[in-house]
């Protein structure tokens, strides 16, 4: 800001524009605000200079220059300004530079100060005072102190209709409903907070919040969003000038990466973090730093280098801080000692972290399954599976507060390996048939849940659980998968007997599913092309169970992990004439054990044939072009049904809210000839893409789940109807799965992008063999080998037209 005349000149004016810059984040221009100002106010007693002096100040403690806040505050206020508002200020912006350097005691002298002088003649602002105090709080690790101090900072914020500190106050318990793991008030807090700010433009704000909600989504497990947001908050933190706001997220950048097992990736954000906060002295995210780098290494097989960065960041974690950090520390010393053998040692740091009050749950289940390990190694094998078992229990109790069904879906990505760890410690045992049921714990819990399906809690052992019995009724062999990082396993379970098998680990299997799979999708004729992987697949994953599945007997595939995008039928059999397992087998897929076992116990559901068929919608945007065969698809799929039975919404017809109140639950089959989208990021907004009505043409995947469907088949004849996202037990989520929660028993829906030539030849095919009286698994693979049977040289026989559509079992 440049120099203005006397007459132009108003302080007020000029402090209300600094004061409101501050608010909503500009720091650099409050403080160059400020800055002018104050050459003009040079009188070191006055009341403007120490108004934008304060001002200036209070910008450098939201930079988190705290000692350049403190320096500036030095000379103290004149003795005719103490019991001002100033002297209010004075107290809360030094009280927190001294909070955030970690002099707790100063700090919390200050905060006493000023809110007694508040208390006395500002009572306007008192809410900046609790504010202050709840933060100390929640440095110093007392959550319930700054719980209650930022509920009283809310209704004070409220009362005093101050929108700013209010949105501060959300926020904050929105922090502290996350660090208590109440997820879902968390996210309820944060949202309000984040409303608001936005309605304010309170640029800060908005984007601590969004550290906020991607911590949240951190600690469900839900990576990718959590990545996209703390993307977003860095990026403004970096052009705010807020380090500390930087080095956090840097830090939480680092932990997305290295839950996702790209270590590489973390380790360069950890390190990033790490000299931006020695840069600028902030102790506790050194810490943070330190403790994240030893654990990279440790688990890149660096034990030195993770022994000395965890010795440095002990001897920074300071008596009175967030006893989180010392926690945190005793689990990575925990594992430090197990890996040297010393598993005395070890076990006093992960009994410390176990029944120490104030942990976290997250924490807590990590100590408890690293004793299991430890307990292992040395050969204390009842010790261990206590351990293992009260670790899966803590999972499961956290798990159980989550109301929020898609928060619910990426909860187990985060425990996942603590699951595979309990296995494989059963495994090395020979106890088969127990690894198994741990393993079908973490399967589809929450589709099972909202089928009513599955217990409300854990439980172990299963009650009623005979595999052989599901394969039994379901006249099939199920291949139960299980993904690790370290051992992977199949479960071959047939009618009479069930034979067991150690496959390679995740990265031997990922690093051929993932080219063999893009392959198919991108029109490759991989019978030709992609020979080698395809057979190497097959040998890895299907030859060890040959000798149990009979030539054109029923496959059940129960798969893990990447395994979720990969359509089995496409593996090539090597035989004296490679050729597709699809013409070997009739397979399909299921989530799990449990509601396979619900699928085989149920009846029939309707004996008429009735239709419900949607689609060949107008055009309701130019993302979304007509499809040029899909009147004729419909015209085929019609006359295999009754017209009185028949309900067909086309054209103008096919909206979202024509499906909605259509009453869905009164129809056998579903069918959808249409557009569709899959949302890698939430993957209950991919949707069905219908005529418009309004503004809105979207069939969304989270209303479909609120609307009960008892169909036999929904066929979703639109691309990537499976989805595109797999969660670690839940499978891949989009569509499918949504109609699977509806309650359909089966669903047809695809892997990838579908052929618009191909598709109605395909569904005219299998629906012939519908009405002929197939089920629709043998149907579709009919269908599928009319297509594959073709002559030398068409087209349509490379897997890109007919395997994307794939059979999921419901309940």
């Amino acid at each position: 800001m440049g120099c203005k005349s006397p007459a132009s000149f108003s302080p007020e004016k000029i402090y209300d524009e600094a004061q409101l810059k501050l608010k909503r984040g500009d720091l650099k221009g409050a403080v160059a605000e400020s800055d002018a100002a104050l050459l003009h106010f040079a009188d070191l007693n006055g009341e403007w200079h120490w108004r934008f002096t304060l001002l200036k100040a209070e910008a450098l403690v939201q930079q988190r220059l705290n000692k350049d806040a403190l320096v500036l505050l030095a000379p103290g206020l004149p003795q005719s300004l103490e019991n001002t508002d100033l002297g209010v200020w004075e107290k809360l912006t030094k009280g927190s530079a001294n909070c955030f350097l970690l002099n707790f005691a100063e700090a919390d002298q200050l905060l006493r100060q000023a809110a007694t002088l508040a208390a006395a003649s500002h009572p306007d602002l008192k809410g900046e005072v609790t504010l202050r105090q709840g933060t100390l709080a929640f440095v110093r690790g007392d959550i319930p102190s700054a719980e209650g101090a930022y509920s009283q900072t809310l209704v004070l914020a409220r009362g005093e209709h101050s929108q700013f500190l209010e949105a501060a106050a959300l926020g904050s318990l929105g922090l502290i409903a996350t660090r208590q793991e109440h997820y879902d008030e968390a996210i309820d807090r944060n949202q309000q907070a984040l409303q608001l700010s936005r309605e304010l433009h309170a640029q800060t704000s908005v984007a601590k919040i969004l550290v906020n909600l991607g911590w949240e989504y951190l600690e469900l497990g839900d990576y990718e969003n959590a990545l996209v947001l703390f993307k977003q908050a860095v990026e403004d933190a970096r052009l705010t000038g807020r380090f500390s706001a930087q080095i956090n997220t840097e830090i939480n950048i680092g932990n997305v990466y290295h839950g996702q097992g790209n270590f590489s990736d973390a380790r360069s954000a950890y390190d990033h973090a790490l000299a931006l906060a020695r840069a600028h002295d902030e102790k506790t995210s050194v810490v943070l730093c330190l403790q994240n780098l030893a654990i990279v290494n440790l688990e890149s097989g660096n034990s030195e280098t993770s022994e000395a960065q965890i010795q440095e960041a002990n001897s920074l974690v300071q008596l009175g801080q967030d006893n989180t950090l010392a926690l945190n520390s005793s689990l990575i010393s925990g594992r430090i000692s197990s890996g040297e053998k010393d598993y005395r040692r070890a076990q006093e740091y992960f009994q410390r972290v176990i029944h120490d009050p104030s942990g976290r749950n997250a924490l807590r289940w990590q100590a408890e399954a690293r004793s299991a390990q430890a307990y292992s190694l040395e050969g204390k094998k009842p010790q261990a599976e206590k351990e293992f078992i009260e670790s899966l229990k803590t999972i499961d109790d956290v798990r159980s507060s989550v109301t929020r069904e898609e928060s619910r879906l990426s909860f187990l990505s985060n425990a996942i390996s603590f699951y595979s760890a309990y296995i494989d410690f059963l495994v090395s045992q020979n106890r088969w048939d127990d690894a198994l049921e741990i393993a079908e714990l973490s399967r589809a819990r929450t589709l099972a849940e909202g089928l009513g399906e599955a217990p409300k809690s854990l439980e172990f052992p299963l009650k009623s659980f005979h595999p052989r019995q599901i394969a039994r009724k379901q006249k099939a062999t199920l291949l139960f998968y299980w993904i690790g990082q370290k051992h992977s396993y199949l479960w071959a379970i047939a009618p009479t007997s069930t034979r067991t098998f150690t496959l390679p680990p995740a990265q031997e299997i990922n690093a051929l599913v993932k080219p063999y799979r893009e392959a198919a999708a991108k029109s490759a004729d991989v019978l030709a092309t992609d020979t080698a992987t395809g057979k190497k697949l097959y040998s890895m994953l299907i030859e060890p169970a040959e000798k149990l599945i009979a030539a054109n007997s029923r496959v059940v595939i129960l798969p893990a992990e990447s395994l979720y995008g990969l359509n089995f039928e496409t593996l090539i059999v090597p035989g004296p004439q490679p050729h597709f397992w699809i013409e070997d087998a009739t397979i399909t897929s299921a989530s799990s054990l449990t509601l396979l076992a619900a699928a085989s116990a149920l009846s029939a559901t309707f004996s008429g044939k009735t239709l419900l068929l949607v689609g060949d919608t107008v055009q309701p945007s130019a993302d979304f072009p007509a499809l040029p065969q899909a009147s004729a698809e419909m015209k085929q799929i019609e006359q295999y049904f009754p017209a009185k039975q028949s309900l067909i919404l086309k054209g103008a017809q096919a909206t979202p809210t024509a499906y909605l109140t259509s009453d869905p639950r009164r129809f056998a089959y579903l069918h959808f000839v249409t557009h569709g989208t899959a949302s890698q990021t939430r993957p209950l907004e991919s949707a069905v893409i219908l005529s418009k009505e309004g503004d809105g043409y979207k069939l969304y995947a989270r209303d479909i789940v609120n609307h009960p469907l008892h169909a036999e088949l929904v066929t979703i004849s639109a691309c990537t109807g499976a989805g595109t996202r797999a969660y670690s037990g839940e499978g891949l989520v989009g569509l499918s799965w949504a109609f699977l929660r509806a309650g359909a028993h089966n669903v047809i829906a695809a892997l990838w992008e579908v052929s618009d030539s191909s598709t109605p030849q395909l569904m005219n095919e299998m629906y012939s063999g519908l009405s002929g009286g197939k089920d629709p698994a043998t149907a579709l693979r009919a269908a599928k080998l009319s297509l594959l049977h073709r002559a030398n040289g068409d087209v349509f026989k490379k897997p890109f037209y007919w395997a994307p559509f794939q059979l999921y079992a419901g309940s």
